[in-house]
């Protein structure tokens, strides 16, 4: 019997996959290698995130979000078109909610973001799995988050040891999340 999920899981490939085409061409890297080669421009994040989405390899210029267990910014800035670009949310590493679940993550996709990274929680870790997007957070939360639209944009952050500006380069895969004030390679 197939599942619920399973099932969603192909539609949702199906209906987005003429949508890569809103994306730059994949640039084939190793966050290793950057380090390596870039040391002295990177900023590494400290190594607390996980990756939760399909693309486990993701990078591209930084949006910024700064919000504590309250979304609504986190969905008006996905509904924007992201052109590859890479939402970067400070949630204030809580632990107490999620801020991006799989209908936010299939809107990123649907608008051509190539990647999110949270400094908080996820939920529907299953379903994002299946999505064309790379997505990292410290860990998953069944609860959903407040509405109440506080937060901040285009604001620089600062956790996990680094600053992020936005405009910044973040590049990210199964070995860590590295930031950098211009594109590599």
């Amino acid at each position: 019997m197939i599942s619920y999920l399973s099932c969603r899981a192909a539609i949702m490939r199906r209906r987005f996959s003429d949508l890569t085409t809103l994306r730059p061409a994949a640039m084939t890297f190793k966050t290793a290698d950057l380090c390596d080669q870039f040391s002295d421009e990177l900023q590494v994040l400290e190594p607390m995130f996980s990756n939760f989405g399909g693309n486990g390899t993701f990078h591209g210029p930084v949006v910024t979000l700064k919000v504590f267990e309250d979304n609504s910014l986190v969905r008006k800035a996905l509904e924007a078109p992201g052109q590859g670009r890479v939402l970067v949310v400070d949630g204030g590493a809580s632990m107490r909610c999620a801020l991006v679940g799989d209908q936010l993550a299939e809107l990123a996709v649907r608008n051509g973001w190539s990647g999110i990274v949270v400094n908080g929680c996820i939920r529907d870790s299953e379903a994002i799995a299946s999505l064309d997007i790379g997505v990292q957070a410290i860990g998953t939360h069944p609860l959903k988050s407040v509405k109440r639209g506080e937060g901040q944009h285009d604001v620089e952050l600062r956790f996990a040891g680094a600053r992020i500006a936005p405009g910044s380069f973040l590049y990210a895969d199964d070995d860590g999340i590295v930031v950098a004030a211009r594109a590599l390679g």
